[in-house]
């Protein structure tokens, strides 16, 4: 049996809903997408919608428009554990509940993101914050198939070092 079959969506019921919708994400039965089907993800722990929000929040707290969407999805899977699940649920129930005191239904529904910005700045002193900002330093970072994206060539110890490799490489004095 396809998985398809089993989700109650074809991949083209899925490309077309989201699109229609115009949603960031397309939120279904254990898992979560992009609208333009770059990623997907399955969920094992943790609700899809807060899967979503923690793949929000990271872009909120860590924005750049350059890389894609699907690194800060592999950052934020580690919290997709049966261990971490009450505290992330517990964590994103509260950021949705600060942009309900907004006038939202819930962070996910807040279009700009200065308002998403305004609500972590609320929170930012919050463990559940704490967690997810210093977890996504090296979650997000230590990828190395985002180095390239920020021109860091990766160590060069191995190679040995910055003096004999690349020190002298800036185009740009």
């Amino acid at each position: 049996m396809n998985t398809s079959a089993k989700r109650g969506l074809s991949r083209r019921q899925l490309l077309s809903r989201s699109i229609a919708a115009g949603a960031t994400f397309m939120v279904g039965a254990g898992f979560v997408a992009a609208q333009d089907a770059t990623w997907a993800t399955e969920v094992v722990a943790l609700k899809p919608e807060t899967m979503a929000t923690l793949v929000q929040m990271a872009r909120d707290i860590y924005p750049h428009d350059h890389v894609p969407t699907e690194f800060y999805v592999i950052a934020v899977k580690g919290y997709d554990t049966k261990e971490a699940a009450e505290t992330i649920e517990a964590g994103v129930a509260a950021l949705n509940a600060a942009a309900q005191g907004k006038g939202y239904g819930s962070y996910l529904d807040m279009g700009w993101e200065r308002d998403r910005v305004d609500v972590l700045r609320g929170m930012e002193q919050s463990a559940f914050f704490q967690q997810i900002r210093s977890g996504l330093v090296t979650g997000l970072y230590n990828q190395k198939a985002v180095w390239p994206l920020f021109g860091y060539e990766g160590e060069s110890f191995s190679m040995g070092g910055y003096l004999d490799r690349g020190f002298d490489d800036i185009a740009w004095l």
